[in-house]
């Protein structure tokens, strides 16, 4: 069985994932086979796996930093909360269904079962596992079943690390009143104190550093800078968020909604020189960009009803008619059409009017699409028809299901089912699809069931809608492709008539590869391995 380490953390937002990537990254560039785990994950990043499955994007990150295939054992619970009281409950990749806060806490004992198979098979498979808790381990109301923190350091056999976020202010209260609301045998079990996002002179604290060890008797193995990366970051706390970011040369403004999810969606599109992405959640704040993303969503119909009431759809539709261009993801894609139908209550029930820029309809069911596609954008027209034939490759998750008018609708992918492998097609598979391909086109254009819109293996369809400026799709990740980022780029800027260097860019992959390095090498100056590697041999 593998070694373990967790990553635990005095609140929410203290750094826990970004330092488990980091010694992921470390122990693979140490020569083990190491792997990221969290039992549970309360996010609306998510991630579908090669086999179809779904799980937080956070354990990717860490997959991805680890030299690794991500799995759904790395995240076997993911919650993606609907709204302020409950969350969708997803087990092992799949939809077990919605719940409250009070009924899953009850419910949540029966999880603990497949949470220690999922770990089970990873430690068996790897060398080193490196944990990360969730929120709090002195969260003394909800310790009753713990299966994230504490409890799930217990199950694992393994020694804590606990990370204080000095940037926010009272660190050395954090990280002791943190050990004092722990029982004693939890106490023990936390073997290294870590202070995160430190600027400034390390001098100046370290008198400071030193009566945290004489008070809470366990010493401190590292101060780490406040770091300037480009990885992805969990959701509703991103830093991205509060950007106070100027309009660049080319200025792309995401609607923040307020579920908005998979936002890592507009990450590739930062690294391009004169580009700016800023979130956007006032009328005041839009003004006319050149392009606006609606994002996905958790809640459709009630980010919608938040967009028409802020004033932000008829700011919208203003921009668009002021030359802006449209483009709408997943759920932002659905309030595009003309209308939301949710006859079985899967969101908020009934029917509501749509944005209306798009020639089509979406009928909520109790399915949930997962699935990972490949493919190429269709012939598109307007501002992004350069884009045209460019490579795709992403992930669809979501609960709706949406179709054209007859003859009305212009798909602006057309997409391979990629699930279950990167096998190439065969001539005889693309001769098939070649052959279906008016079929596929014409499902999109009937009335919408579920079992029109689905798909099977190796078929070709086509995803998305366009019209004028208006574009839609449902695959997240549609512009992590160098040739789909830098071809999106360069059609804004020549239809702005103006020039960017996007040639100079760096590809996507490669780029995130250097940011895990970055964050490998400053961790390396800034924590003391030695002492954690020790902890690593020692264990509880």
């Amino acid at each position: 069985m593998a070694k373990a380490i967790m990553v635990q953390g005095t609140m929410s937002n203290a750094g826990k994932s970004l330092l488990a990537a980091g010694l992921c990254r470390i122990f693979k560039q140490d020569g083990y086979r190491v792997a990221p785990f969290k039992s549970q994950n309360m996010a609306l990043n998510s991630f579908i796996t090669r086999e179809g499955l779904e799980m937080g994007r956070a354990q990717v990150m860490q997959a991805e930093a680890a030299g690794i295939e991500p799995s759904v054992r790395m995240n076997p619970i993911l919650l993606k909360p609907t709204n302020d009281m409950g969350s969708q409950v997803i087990v092992n990749g799949e939809v077990l269904g919605n719940m409250d806060a009070r009924d899953y806490f009850a419910y949540k004992k029966r999880l603990i079962p497949e949470v220690v198979k999922a770990y089970e098979s990873l430690a068996a498979e790897y060398e080193l596992i490196v944990l990360e808790g969730a929120g709090s381990p002195a969260e003394i109301n909800l310790k009753q079943e713990d299966l994230v923190n504490m409890g799930m350091a217990k199950l694992a056999k393994a020694p804590v690390l606990l990370v204080g976020d000095i940037d926010r202010g009272g660190v050395f209260a954090q990280l002791v009143g943190t050990l004092q609301l722990l029982e004693e045998d939890e106490r023990r079990m936390v073997k290294g104190l870590i202070v995160n996002k430190f600027r400034g002179d390390r001098t100046i604290l370290d008198p400071g550093l030193a009566r945290l060890e004489e008070i809470g008797h366990v010493p401190v193995v590292g101060v780490a800078p406040y770091m300037y990366l480009d990885v992805e970051d969990e959701d509703s706390l991103s830093e991205r968020f509060e950007r106070k970011q100027e309009a660049a040369l080319l200025d792309l403004a995401v609607i923040r909604l307020p579920r908005i999810s998979n936002f890592t969606d507009f990450h590739a599109l930062e690294r391009f020189a004169g580009v700016s992405v800023r979130y956007v959640k006032k009328v005041s704040e839009l003004g006319r960009p050149d392009l606006i993303f609606l994002p996905g969503t958790e809640n459709t119909m009630l980010d919608l009803l938040w967009l028409r009431q802020s004033g932000l759809e008829a700011a919208i539709l203003k921009a668009k008619e002021a030359g802006s261009v449209i483009f709408g993801i997943c759920g932002g894609y659905q309030m595009l059409g003309e209308t939301l139908s949710d006859p079985r209550g899967v969101e908020e029930g009934g029917s509501m009017r749509g944005m209306g820029l798009l020639p089509m309809d979406t009928l909520f069911a109790a399915n949930k699409t997962r699935t990972r596609v490949r493919g190429t954008f269709n012939k598109l027209e307007g501002v992004l028809a350069p884009l045209s034939n460019a490579k795709v490759e992403g992930y669809e998750i979501h609960m709706g299901t949406s179709m054209g008018k007859e003859h009305a609708m212009q798909a602006v992918t057309m997409l391979w089912d990629a699930t279950d492998g990167e096998q190439e097609q065969t001539t005889a598979t693309k001769e098939r699809a070649a052959g279906t391909k008016q079929k596929a086109v014409k499902t999109q254009t009937n009335s919408p069931t579920l079992e029109q819109a689905s798909f099977s293996k190796g078929f070709l369809k086509c995803d998305g809608a366009q019209a004028e400026r208006v574009y839609g799709s449902y695959v997240h990740g549609i512009f992590d492709s160098e040739e789909a980022s830098r071809g999106l780029v360069e059609a804004l800027a020549q239809a702005k008539g103006v020039s960017l260097d996007a040639s100079a860019q760096m590809d996507y992959q490669a780029y995130k590869e250097s940011q895990y390095d970055l964050l490998a090498d400053t961790l390396r100056k800034h924590l003391d391995l030695e002492k954690i590697y020790q902890i690593l041999e020692e264990g509880i």
